[in-house]
């Protein structure tokens, strides 16, 4: 039997916390994450079953030596980077509250963390449709070469996709940044 295993698994940018979840749920049955490689592949080592909270931060590279300090002191073992995701883990029975088990201190620093996301992980993914997918769908619409049916149909797949997960993606981080605000 192997000692590791890859997992392919998709989690949108606003799924993290799901995807949290799902890797708490991996390493009670025995598998720790080892790597992430984007976009949705993860490598895991087979590994005592325990429970262990994993934890996800986001930053483009503004992250210093202090900042992984600043973990380490309070017990979470960095693991890597994944497309600006910073993936920690922290056994649970090394924690004293509900609150040594979380990342961050207050609802105010999530809120920040989605505010972040939104900044530049869907505010740049919306740039692109505005400026590339959707004007060459309504490009390939007009024209009327024998290969325009090809691309009208590549494109209007392309506009469908961009629009369910910018909605999905959009929709969900404002409901979790509503629901941090009111808490």
């Amino acid at each position: 039997m192997s000692n590791r295993k890859t997992v392919i698994r998709f989690f949108t940018i606003a799924d993290y916390e799901e995807e949290e979840a799902w890797l708490h749920e991996q390493h009670k049955n025995g598998w720790k994450l080892s790597k992430m490689i984007p976009p949705c592949f993860f490598i895991f080592e087979q590994c005592t079953p325990e429970d262990v909270a994993y934890r996800l931060d986001y930053k483009n590279n503004t992250e210093n030596s202090h900042y992984f300090q600043m973990f380490r002191d309070y017990g979470w073992e960095y693991i890597g980077r994944c497309v600006g995701w910073l993936y920690f883990r922290k056994p649970l029975s090394e924690t004293n509250s509900e609150q040594d088990g979380e990342i961050f201190s207050d609802n105010e620093s999530r809120v920040e963390l989605i505010n972040h996301v939104m900044k530049t992980r869907l505010l740049p993914l919306m740039i692109i449709f505005l400026c590339c997918v959707f004007p060459n769908f309504i490009r390939s619409i007009e024209t009327s070469d024998s290969l325009a049916v090809v691309f009208t149909v590549l494109f209007a797949v392309l506009t469908l996709l961009y629009l369910y997960l910018l909605a999905y993606c959009g929709l969900k981080l404002r409901k979790l940044r509503e629901k941090y605000r009111n808490d």
